[in-house]
């Protein structure tokens, strides 16, 4: 009984399945060539299908169907059960003339309702030379077609018009910082099996490499009058750093082709023992692209080196709060550009609110307009007096693509109440004027006083003594001194760019540190942008340079002026590459890290030294 129960539930879940959110799909290959026979599917979510009607197909020769095929299966995982069943309706189509020819949808019933599958179009090649019957791979064509395949060339040569690569760019004209995608297509009318090659490190770009599937599905297209199976092989999306005619260089592929052997008898071939394929290799050469990348228009003072098309917008946890707790105020700006190198906008807080630095926090992806996502900076303030205040509004600075200008915009400005704490502040009337809490006065009995007691005589004085001759000199002296070092911290303060060379090796540190949290988490691609922005930000603010103006170039140009060595500065520009290069290089991720981690140190703390 318990065996006939648990079959019987098995198929009652099986049918209450079926019936749910029942589907039908039109599965057909989106490009075929003309004399080709292909295959064209209806597939329904249930088996409780009846009163199936196909469409019309015209345009289309139907030279077998439909057939149908079942199917039902259940899996176990983790201790619960999945089931799916369905039935599929087959056609067998003939594509006798050219042209984009529409499949209609077709119809089903279940349980009642009428269902209807998507439409879906199909484009017919006209017939020619090339690459629609070679190993078609998600198209369709017949095995008895593929064995009609041979090299166009009298020997084991490949011309280049049987398998080549164009590469192109979107646009070849960009502005500083703005998104170019590059593709790399491929064309064959051959049996490609293998093709290794990589874009290099490009001097001015930076680059990020689009993940595509790594099983290629090659699809037929007419290229120059002539079809070939073909398929996006890689794609990037570079930012250019530095304006001129960039050069993205010839890339160097190499191809494995299986083709048949010529003026051998496929018997003997088969009794000897001998394979009728062999494989060739060739090497294809991709088309160098020139980029030209226009300067940026004069920047405005608060540009916040962002490129592209971004929105911005906050929100602060409350604007009631008690002396001395904190307040988060988060700034979120959200977009598509060159999202990493977007600094962190200036807030004017109140000048006795205790500040920290942004937290930022970054959930942006690779598309193929750029990084689009968002970027938050989270500030954490204290305020430590009682009062009312208002933060102002905060001020993001970015260059428009659309209209090749500068745009701004403004969060919304909050007014902050702040409350007396305990043992904290006191309520002014006009808060400006109170720089500092009023402290309490010893009002308690004082304790008694312990230890040996000083005698002195009544008419004892220090009049004309070296006592009070010290009295008045020191305190001047004092007085003069600090004078001195005061006017002199105010000025080196005022020299920002000072200032900003003074800390380049703290705040350098500090990535560092985020860094080595990244290894240990081991979050690789995280880990470099950490590392190359520590070593870029060091620069930029040692030697007060905008690291949107920073390139290997002008980096070891202005090391060299400023009196550093060159073993010092081959070493920065060896990390800052190797550190590009370990991303996408094979092997163990995690010593590629360690090392990388360690060579950025030594060599920022080589250059701390040596400036």
């Amino acid at each position: 009984m318990k065996r006939y129960t648990s079959i019987l539930f098995l198929f009652t879940l099986i049918t209450l399945h079926a019936l749910a959110d029942a589907t039908m799909r039109l599965s057909a290959p989106s490009t075929v060539e003309q004399g080709d026979k292909f295959r064209v599917q209806f597939t329904v979510n249930t088996q409780s299908g009846s009163n199936f009607t196909p469409p019309n197909f015209e345009g289309l020769d139907v030279i077998y169907g439909p057939s149908t095929s079942q199917q039902s299966s259940v899996q176990f995982i983790n201790g619960r059960m999945s089931s799916s069943s369905t039935i599929t309706y087959t056609f067998v189509l003939l594509a006798s003339k050219a042209g984009t020819f529409t499949i209609k949808p077709a119809s089903v019933t279940v349980d009642g309702k009428t269902i209807r599958s998507n439409s879906a179009t199909v484009k017919v090649l006209p017939a020619g030379h090339g690459g629609g019957t070679a190993q078609q791979q998600g198209g369709g064509a017949s095995s008895a077609q593929q064995q009609q395949q041979q090299p166009s060339a009298a020997d084991t040569k490949i011309s280049g018009s049987e398998l080549f690569m164009t590469a192109t760019a979107s646009r070849t004209k960009v502005y500083e910082q703005e998104a170019i995608l590059i593709t790399y297509k491929i064309y064959t009318t051959l049996n490609l099996t293998q093709l290794d090659g990589k874009l290099p490190t490009l001097d001015g770009f930076q680059i990020q490499e689009i993940p595509l599937p790594h099983n290629k599905e090659f699809e037929l297209e007419q290229y120059k009058g002539r079809n070939y199976r073909s398929v996006v092989w890689s794609q990037y999306v570079l930012f250019p750093q530095k304006s001129g005619d960039l050069v993205i260089p010839s890339i160097t592929y190499e191809g494995l082709v299986v083709i048949p052997r010529r003026n051998i008898d496929p018997f003997d071939a088969f009794f000897n023992g001998v394979s009728a394929m062999q494989e060739v290799k060739k090497k294809i050469v991709t088309p160098k692209l020139t980029i030209h990348v226009s300067p940026l228009p004069a920047k405005p003072a608060k540009f916040s080196g962002a490129v592209g098309k971004f929105t911005v917008s906050s929100e602060i946890n409350t604007q009631e709060v008690v002396a001395n707790d904190a307040v988060t105020l988060k700034l979120s700006v959200k977009g598509a550009g060159n999202m990493k190198l977007i600094r962190t906008p200036e807030i004017d807080f109140p000048k006795d609110f205790e500040t920290y630095d942004a937290k930022i926090n970054d959930n942006f992806s690779l598309t193929r307009a750029g990084l689009s996502g968002t970027k938050t900076f989270e500030y954490l303030v204290v305020p430590r007096h009682a009062g009312t205040f208002t933060i102002p509004a905060a001020e993001f600075v970015y260059f428009d693509i659309d209209s090749k200008s500068y745009k701004t915009l403004k969060t919304e400005p909050y007014t902050l109440k702040v409350k007396k704490g305990k043992g904290g502040s006191v309520h002014t009337a006009d808060y400006s004027n109170s720089q500092q809490d009023v402290r309490e006065l010893a009002k308690d009995i004082r304790h008694i006083k312990l230890g040996d007691a000083r005698l002195e005589q009544r008419n004892h004085t220090i009049w004309g003594t070296t006592s009070q001759l010290l009295f008045y000199v020191i305190p001047f002296l004092a007085f003069v001194i600090a004078i001195i070092v005061g006017n002199k911290r105010i000025a080196a303060n005022n020299d920002k760019a000072r200032v900003r060379g003074r800390k380049a090796n703290k705040m350098a540190l500090r990535r560092m540190k985020k860094a080595k949290k990244l290894l240990a988490e081991h979050k690789q691609n995280e880990f470099y942008d950490e590392v190359l922005r520590a070593m870029l930000g060091y620069v930029a603010d040692k030697l007060n340079i905008p690291q949107e103006r920073l390139n290997k170039d002008n980096i070891q140009s202005e090391l060299s002026a400023s009196n550093v060595s060159q073993e010092h500065i081959a070493a920065f520009l060896k990390t800052m590459s190797d550190c590009e290069f370990a991303r996408y290089a094979p092997g163990d991720a995690n010593a590629n890290m360690e090392n990388i981690y360690k060579s950025a140190i030594s060599t920022i703390s080589e250059m701390e030294d040596s400036l």
